[in-house]
Protein backbone atom coordinates (compact mmCIF):
# COMPACT_ATOMS: atom_id res chain seq x y z
CA UNK A 1 0.00 0.00 0.00
CA UNK A 2 1.71 3.29 -1.21
CA UNK A 3 0.43 6.81 0.41
CA UNK A 4 -0.13 8.78 -2.68
CA UNK A 5 3.03 10.94 -3.38
CA UNK A 6 1.62 14.55 -2.62
CA UNK A 7 0.50 13.58 0.29
CA UNK A 8 3.02 14.39 3.26
CA UNK A 9 4.07 11.42 5.79
CA UNK A 10 6.21 12.79 8.70
CA UNK A 11 8.78 10.11 9.96
CA UNK A 12 7.14 9.47 12.99
CA UNK A 13 3.99 8.57 11.28
CA UNK A 14 5.33 6.55 8.87
CA UNK A 15 7.51 4.75 11.62
CA UNK A 16 3.55 4.18 13.23
CA UNK A 17 2.20 2.92 10.79
CA UNK A 18 5.44 0.27 9.84
CA UNK A 19 4.94 -1.23 13.07
CA UNK A 20 1.64 -2.13 12.23
CA UNK A 21 2.28 -2.85 8.42
CA UNK A 22 1.90 -6.46 7.00
CA UNK A 23 4.32 -5.64 4.33
CA UNK A 24 7.35 -3.35 4.23
CA UNK A 25 7.70 0.30 3.09
CA UNK A 26 10.56 3.00 3.03
CA UNK A 27 10.02 6.64 3.44
CA UNK A 28 11.58 8.92 1.20
CA UNK A 29 11.38 12.29 2.72
CA UNK A 30 7.78 12.71 3.21
CA UNK A 31 6.81 9.95 1.17
CA UNK A 32 6.07 6.46 1.74
CA UNK A 33 6.80 3.60 -0.56
CA UNK A 34 5.43 0.19 -0.43
CA UNK A 35 8.41 -2.37 -1.34
CA UNK A 36 7.58 -5.46 -3.88
CA UNK A 37 8.24 -8.76 -3.97
CA UNK A 38 11.70 -10.16 -4.88
CA UNK A 39 12.30 -12.20 -8.18
CA UNK A 40 13.79 -15.36 -8.07
CA UNK A 41 17.13 -14.15 -9.30
CA UNK A 42 17.32 -10.80 -6.91
CA UNK A 43 16.12 -13.79 -4.02
CA UNK A 44 19.24 -16.07 -5.30
CA UNK A 45 21.73 -13.07 -5.48
CA UNK A 46 20.91 -12.06 -2.18
CA UNK A 47 21.21 -15.20 -0.80
CA UNK A 48 24.72 -15.60 -2.24
CA UNK A 49 26.35 -12.76 -0.77
CA UNK A 50 25.10 -13.58 2.56
CA UNK A 51 26.65 -16.92 2.41
CA UNK A 52 29.62 -15.88 1.25
CA UNK A 53 30.01 -12.95 4.05
CA UNK A 54 28.63 -14.55 6.69
CA UNK A 55 30.82 -17.22 6.16
CA UNK A 56 33.81 -14.57 6.03
CA UNK A 57 32.97 -12.64 9.08
CA UNK A 58 32.34 -15.46 11.69
CA UNK A 59 34.18 -14.75 14.77
CA UNK A 60 34.81 -11.20 14.05
CA UNK A 61 32.47 -7.81 15.40
CA UNK A 62 30.80 -7.39 11.93
CA UNK A 63 26.84 -8.77 11.75
CA UNK A 64 24.92 -9.14 8.12
CA UNK A 65 21.80 -8.59 7.98
CA UNK A 66 19.42 -9.21 4.69
CA UNK A 67 16.43 -7.36 3.52
CA UNK A 68 14.33 -6.72 7.01
CA UNK A 69 17.02 -4.16 8.26
CA UNK A 70 15.52 -1.05 7.96
CA UNK A 71 18.76 1.58 8.07
CA UNK A 72 17.95 5.37 8.57
CA UNK A 73 19.39 8.31 6.50
CA UNK A 74 18.98 11.21 8.58
CA UNK A 75 20.73 13.73 6.89
CA UNK A 76 18.58 13.14 3.68
CA UNK A 77 15.38 12.17 5.91
CA UNK A 78 15.07 8.64 4.92
CA UNK A 79 14.42 5.11 5.92
CA UNK A 80 15.12 2.23 3.61
CA UNK A 81 15.74 -1.78 3.38
CA UNK A 82 18.88 -2.17 1.61
CA UNK A 83 18.71 -5.54 0.38
CA UNK A 84 22.46 -6.27 2.35
CA UNK A 85 24.08 -4.22 5.06
CA UNK A 86 26.79 -5.05 7.02
CA UNK A 87 27.46 -3.11 10.21
CA UNK A 88 31.43 -3.55 11.84
CA UNK A 89 31.76 -2.64 15.54
CA UNK A 90 28.75 -1.76 17.92
CA UNK A 91 25.83 -1.53 15.99
CA UNK A 92 23.88 1.79 17.01
CA UNK A 93 20.02 1.67 16.71
CA UNK A 94 17.31 4.14 16.55
CA UNK A 95 15.67 3.00 19.47
CA UNK A 96 15.10 -0.07 22.07
CA UNK A 97 13.21 -1.80 19.27
CA UNK A 98 16.67 -2.72 17.51
CA UNK A 99 15.07 -2.22 14.20
CA UNK A 100 16.60 0.04 12.81
CA UNK A 101 20.15 0.44 12.37
CA UNK A 102 22.18 3.98 12.52
CA UNK A 103 25.44 2.76 11.73
CA UNK A 104 25.86 0.53 8.37
CA UNK A 105 29.33 0.18 6.93
CA UNK A 106 28.62 -1.44 3.88
CA UNK A 107 25.29 -1.71 1.75
CA UNK A 108 24.49 -3.48 -1.08
CA UNK A 109 21.65 -3.38 -3.08
CA UNK A 110 20.39 -5.44 -6.01
CA UNK A 111 18.80 -3.75 -8.95
CA UNK A 112 15.61 -4.33 -10.34
CA UNK A 113 13.38 -2.45 -13.02
CA UNK A 114 10.81 -1.12 -10.18
CA UNK A 115 13.71 -0.44 -7.72
CA UNK A 116 17.05 1.28 -9.77
CA UNK A 117 15.67 4.53 -10.30
CA UNK A 118 15.37 4.86 -6.37
CA UNK A 119 18.39 2.74 -5.67
CA UNK A 120 20.69 4.65 -8.06
CA UNK A 121 19.13 8.27 -6.53
CA UNK A 122 17.51 9.34 -3.52
CA UNK A 123 18.67 6.29 -1.82
CA UNK A 124 22.28 6.49 -3.32
CA UNK A 125 22.32 10.63 -1.99
CA UNK A 126 21.23 9.20 1.62
CA UNK A 127 23.91 7.03 1.41
CA UNK A 128 26.59 8.67 0.68
CA UNK A 129 25.71 11.15 3.37
CA UNK A 130 25.70 8.49 6.34
CA UNK A 131 29.26 8.99 7.50
CA UNK A 132 29.35 5.15 9.25
CA UNK A 133 28.98 4.22 5.64
CA UNK A 134 32.29 2.98 3.85
CA UNK A 135 31.06 1.41 0.81
CA UNK A 136 28.28 0.41 -1.26
CA UNK A 137 27.24 -1.77 -3.89
CA UNK A 138 24.79 -1.92 -7.02
CA UNK A 139 24.32 -4.89 -8.37
CA UNK A 140 22.67 -5.70 -11.53
CA UNK A 141 20.69 -8.87 -12.09
CA UNK A 142 19.56 -9.44 -15.53
CA UNK A 143 23.39 -9.32 -16.49
CA UNK A 144 26.90 -9.55 -14.96
CA UNK A 145 27.85 -5.84 -13.59
CA UNK A 146 28.45 -4.92 -9.83
CA UNK A 147 29.35 -1.24 -8.94
CA UNK A 148 31.64 -0.76 -6.25
CA UNK A 149 31.37 2.77 -4.98
CA UNK A 150 34.21 3.26 -2.05
CA UNK A 151 34.22 6.40 0.04
CA UNK A 152 38.23 7.98 -0.33
CA UNK A 153 39.90 10.11 2.63
CA UNK A 154 38.55 12.93 1.30
CA UNK A 155 34.78 11.95 1.64
CA UNK A 156 34.69 11.75 -2.33
CA UNK A 157 33.51 8.22 -3.61
CA UNK A 158 35.74 6.14 -5.98
CA UNK A 159 33.54 4.16 -8.53
CA UNK A 160 34.88 0.63 -9.63
CA UNK A 161 32.86 -1.63 -12.44
CA UNK A 162 33.00 -5.02 -12.69
CA UNK A 163 31.61 -7.39 -15.59
CA UNK A 164 33.10 -10.38 -16.05
CA UNK A 165 32.12 -13.71 -13.63
CA UNK A 166 36.22 -14.37 -13.35
CA UNK A 167 36.30 -11.15 -11.32
CA UNK A 168 36.77 -10.64 -7.80
CA UNK A 169 35.01 -7.73 -6.00
CA UNK A 170 37.53 -6.97 -2.85
CA UNK A 171 35.30 -5.38 0.19
CA UNK A 172 38.37 -2.86 1.83
CA UNK A 173 35.74 -1.82 4.52
CA UNK A 174 35.21 -4.98 6.06
CA UNK A 175 38.39 -6.76 4.87
CA UNK A 176 35.95 -9.26 2.16
CA UNK A 177 35.66 -10.44 -1.04
CA UNK A 178 32.98 -11.26 -3.21
CA UNK A 179 34.02 -13.35 -6.37
CA UNK A 180 31.43 -12.80 -9.10
CA UNK A 181 30.90 -16.53 -10.00
CA UNK A 182 30.04 -16.79 -6.56
CA UNK A 183 27.44 -13.40 -6.57
CA UNK A 184 25.91 -14.71 -9.37
CA UNK A 185 25.61 -18.63 -9.06
CA UNK A 186 22.72 -20.31 -10.15
CA UNK A 187 21.56 -17.23 -11.20
CA UNK A 188 20.61 -17.48 -15.57
CA UNK A 189 21.88 -13.90 -16.90
CA UNK A 190 21.21 -12.65 -20.31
Amino acid sequence: MAIQPDVYVSSQEYLALEKQAVYKSEYLAGTIVAMSGASRKHNLIVTNIVTSLVQQLRGRSCEVYANDMRVKMPASDLYVYPDVVVVCGTPQFEDSDLDTLLNPTLVIEVLSQSTEFRDRGVKAQGYRLRDSLAEYLLIAQDGCRIEQYIRQADNQWLLVDFHALEETVNLPSIHCTLALHDVYDRVLLA
